[in-house]
């Protein structure tokens, strides 16, 4: 009778525990979906031909598809959930991070081709080359949260995400005024700006992934 109410409760209790980690394996999905779609940015910006460029691109749409996807399955889990293993609110934050990079890199890209710019740009190439940087290190933060045993490379990662953060920053600025200064076509301008943005704001959103990651370690480890 003990044997058998024991072996009730532990059936109830299992109805509670996460399953099998699951978050840890869907952010390490999303951080491998971010890093592969940082590697096609750098094609997308490498390649001068609007055609050929097309299906590129066109990849970075279904990368980020599939991300959104993940990210739900996140946001499902955490309403399934009762014991999640860091704090929910983290999770929402991270999830929300990782899936910002996402869009910010299609969006850069999808910018390209919709306003026929040629990306053989010295400002573009650089910030392009900063994302897929950051993509790197956040894949290695994420991977790091599984059992936190591996402290001192995540923080280096997030060492290199906030200076590749500053560096944006400082090639952002430099390409518009260069801009400014070197292009008479106002739209093109314009243009170029948005697509800017995007890459920069891109790098932005590895720092904030990076600070809630941060912020998880300080909790957890």
């Amino acid at each position: 009778m003990l044997q058998s109410s024991y072996m009730g409760l532990n059936n109830f209790g299992q109805l509670f525990m996460p399953k099998n980690k699951i978050f840890y394996g869907l952010f390490e999905e999303v951080a491998d979906t971010v890093d592969e779609m940082g590697k096609v940015l750098l094609k997308v910006v490498s390649e001068p031909d609007y055609d050929k460029r097309a299906p590129i691109i066109k990849q970075l749409e279904d990368l980020e598809h599939r991300n959104d996807e993940t990210t739900h399955k996140i946001f499902t889990e955490l309403g399934r959930n009762f014991i999640t293993p860091f704090d929910r609110e983290d999770i929402h934050y991270l999830a929300s991070a990782l899936d910002d990079i996402a869009d910010y890199i299609y969006s850069s890209a999808k910018k390209i081709n919709f306003y026929n710019v040629n990306p053989n740009d010295t400002g573009i190439k650089k910030m392009a080359d900063l994302v897929e940087q950051g993509t790197v290190e956040i894949k290695k933060a994420v991977y790091g949260l599984r059992d936190m045993k591996k402290l001192r490379e995540m923080t280096e990662a997030f060492i290199k995400i906030n200076s590749i953060e500053n560096q944006a920053d400082d090639i952002f600025d430099m390409s518009i005024e260069r801009l400014f200064q070197q292009e008479n076509d106002f739209k093109e301008v314009i243009k170029k700006r948005e697509i800017y943005q995007a890459l920069e704001t891109a790098t932005d959103k590895c720092e904030d992934a990076a600070n809630v990651i941060e912020s998880i370690i300080i909790k957890y480890a």
